[in-house]
C-alpha cells in the first residue's frame, strides 16, 4: 500500500527535479513565520510539586512587623483549597551560608494531591489566585519554584526570572537609580511584579559617646560601650543541654526598657564611684539612615533589582526592557547596568552554541565525507537537514513553545535523526547504481526508483515507531513533563517532513548529481 502511495509521487518529481528543488527552498524560507515569533528563554518553568512565596519588603522593617506579615501571609496563603501546608521564615541563621536579609520573606507552599484540586485547576492559575490575594502594602511577590529559585540564587544571587544589577561607588546613588528603573520597567507589558532594593534605607540607632562628660564622671569609651552591648545586645552567659542539643542563655534588658529613643537615654551607668547615671547623661542618641546590606560584585558596591515576569518569554521582554532603560535612564559616570538571572544562564548557553554548533557541523561533514568518500553526497545529506527542521519550528509555534535549551536539545536529535535517513536513503541509491550501471538518464531514474522504494517500508516503520514513543511524552504529565515536552516536540513536528527530505528531495538531488557526471562522461560505478 505504501510503496504504490509512492511511487507516484516518486515519478513526479523525478519528472520535475527543477520544481521539486525550488518548493523545498520555499519550504525552508516558510520557516521564516515561526521563527519570528518564536521566544526565547533558558529552560521553561519546571512544574515542582511544590511552591515558594518569596516576597520583599521594604528596607528598616522591624522584628516584629516582619513576624506579623510572616503570619498574615501564611494565613492569606492557607485559604486556597489546594494547599496543604504553609511554612514561612524571615530573618536568618547565625550562618555565613544563608545571607538573607529581613526583608526577605521566604514561604514553602505544599500543596495536596492533583486529585483533591478544583476541576481544570492548574499551578498557574493557582499562582494567579495567590496573587489577587495576597496583596500587602510594602510587599512585592515574587512565587517561584523552590530547587530552582536556590539553584539561582546560589549561581547569581537573583531569586526571580530577571535580575538587574547597578554597580557604582555610592549607594544613596544606586537607589536611586535603582527606583527610577523601577518606575519604568513596571510599565512593561509582562511584568508580575519589579521590586529595587532600598540599598539606603535601613535605620539604626546611633550612640555617640560624649567624651569629656564621660571623662569628668570617670567613664571611658569602653565601659559605656560594654553596658550598651550587654543591655541591649545581651550576653550569653551559660548554655544549656538538652539531650544532644546545646542551647546558651542570652540576657539583656526587657524589650518595654529599650524600645525607644528616650528609654534607651533612661538606661542606668554605674560610675567608678558608684553614682548611678542615665545614658543621655554622657550621650547623644539618634536614629540615623544607613545600607540595610552592603553587596558587593568584582570590587564594586552593588544593588538589585527583582523582576518576575508573566505571559512573556525571557529574551523578547529583555530586549524591551534595555531599550527601555536606554530610552529613559540617563546613567551617571561611574555607575553600570548588569542583567542577572536566568537571563544570565541564556546568554551563557548561546555563547557556547556559537562554538559549539559550527563545529559540531564540521564533524558530521568530515564523517559523512569518510563514509561516502566525496563531498557531492556528503552535502547532499548536510543540505537536507534544514528541511527537516521545517516541520519542528512549525510545531513549536503552534504548542506556544520558547526557544531554550531543551528544544535545542530536541532540535540536534531531530537534525541526526533526518542526517541517519539520509545516509541511509543515499546507500541505497548508490546500491542500485552499481547494481544497474546506467548509461543514458532513463536507466539512472530507474534505479533510483528501484533504490528509492526499497527504503519505503523501512522508513515508515523507523517514522511510525519515534511517533509511538514520543506521542506518550507529550501528553503526559507530572514533575519534569515541561522540560521532556520540549524535547520531544521538534522530534514529533521532524517526523513531517523528515521523512519527506529523504523520500524526495534526496533521489532528485542524487538523479541531478549523477546525470551531471553522465554528461561528462564519468561512469563511476565502483
Amino acid at each position: 500500500f505504501l510503496i504504490a502511495l509512492y511511487k507516484p509521487v516518486i515519478k513526479f518529481v523525478l519528472r520535475h527535479p527543477m520544481l521539486t528543488v525550488a518548493l523545498s527552498f520555499l519550504t525552508i524560507l516558510s520557516m521564516y513565520i515561526p521563527l519570528k515569533d518564536l521566544g526565547s528563554e533558558f529552560m521553561p518553568e519546571l512544574d515542582e510539586g511544590d511552591l515558594m512565596y518569596m516576597p520583599t519588603t521594604f528596607t528598616g522593617v522591624s522584628v516584629g512587623k516582619a513576624g506579623e506579615l510572616l503570619q498574615v501571609t501564611d494565613r492569606l496563603i492557607k485559604m486556597i483549597p489546594e494547599v496543604d501546608t504553609v511554612f514561612g521564615k524571615v530573618g536568618r541563621a547565625e550562618t555565613a551560608t544563608d545571607p538573607a536579609p529581613l526583608t526577605m520573606i521566604e514561604t514553602t507552599i505544599q500543596f495536596k494531591p492533583r486529585s483533591e484540586w478544583r476541576p481544570g485547576m492548574t499551578t498557574e492559575k493557582i499562582i494567579k489566585e495567590l496573587d489577587e490575594l495576597v496583596k500587602l502594602p510594602g510587599l512585592t511577590n515574587a512565587w517561584v519554584m523552590p530547587i530552582k529559585t536556590r539553584i539561582d540564587m546560589i549561581s547569581t544571587g537573583i531569586k526571580t526570572p530577571l535580575g538587574i544589577k547597578i554597580s557604582g561607588p555610592d549607594l544613596a546613588k544606586i537607589q536611586e537609580i535603582g527606583e527610577d528603573i523601577e518606575k519604568v520597567v513596571k510599565q512593561i507589558p509582562g511584568t508580575r511584579s519589579v521590586f529595587s532594593e532600598r540599598t539606603a534605607g535601613g535605620r539604626y540607632v546611633n550612640i555617640e559617646v560624649n567624651r569629656r562628660a564621660a571623662s569628668r564622671l570617670g567613664l571611658n569609651i569602653a565601659d559605656i560601650q560594654e553596658v550598651i552591648s550587654k543591655a541591649v545586645g545581651g550576653m550569653n552567659v551559660t548554655e544549656t543541654v538538652e539531650g544532644l542539643e546545646r542551647y546558651p542563655v542570652n540576657i539583656r534588658y526587657p524589650r518595654d526598657v529599650r524600645d525607644s529613643i528616650e528609654k534607651l537615654s533612661q538606661l542606668p551607668i554605674i560610675t567608678p564611684g558608684k553614682a548611678h547615671i542615665p545614658l543621655g547623661e554622657v550621650a547623644d542618641i539618634s536614629i540615623v539612615d544607613g545600607p540595610g546590606m552592603i553587596k558587593s560584585e568584582n570590587a564594586r558596591r552593588t544593588g538589585w533589582i527583582f523582576v518576575d515576569i508573566d505571559g512573556r518569554d525571557l529574551g523578547s521582554y529583555v530586549k524591551e526592557a534595555q531599550q527601555v532603560v536606554v530610552d529613559n535612564i540617563q546613567l551617571p559616570a561611574g555607575y553600570s547596568l548588569g542583567w542577572s538571572g536566568q537571563y544570565e544562564y541564556m546568554l551563557r548557553a548561546e555563547e557556547r552554541l556559537k562554538y559549539i554548533v559550527p563545529l559540531t557541523l564540521v564533524i558530521i561533514v568530515l564523517l559523512l565525507y569518510l563514509n561516502f568518500k566525496n563531498f557531492a553526497e556528503s552535502l547532499m545529506v548536510m543540505g537536507s537537514v534544514p528541511l527537516a527542521l521545517v516541520g519542528a519550528f512549525w510545531f513549536i509555534d503552534i504548542l506556544g513553545y520558547n526557544m531554550s535549551v531543551a528544544v535545542g536539545v530536541g532540535l540536534i536529535a531531530l537534525a541526526g535523526v533526518a542526517a541517519e535517513f539520509g545516509v541511509v536513503m543515499l546507500v541505497y541509491l548508490d546500491q542500485a547504481y552499481k547494481k544497474y550501471k546506467p548509461r543514458d538518464m532513463r536507466g539512472l531514474k530507474a534505479a533510483v526508483m528501484e533504490g528509492a522504494v526499497l527504503r519505503v517500508r523501512p522508513k515508515a516503520m523507523t517514522a511510525a515507531v519515534i511517533l509511538a514513543g514520543l506521542f506518550p511524552i507529550m501528553t503526559g504529565s507530572g514533575t519534569g513533563s515541561e522540560v521532556m515536552q520540549r524535547i520531544a516536540a521538534p522530534m514529533l513536528g521532524g517526523m513531517i517532513t523528515a521523512p519527506l527530505v529523504s523520500m524526495v528531495l534526496i533521489p532528485v538531488l542524487y538523479v541531478m548529481w549523477r546525470g551531471r557526471q553522465m554528461r561528462r562522461g564519468i561512469f563511476d560505478y565502483s
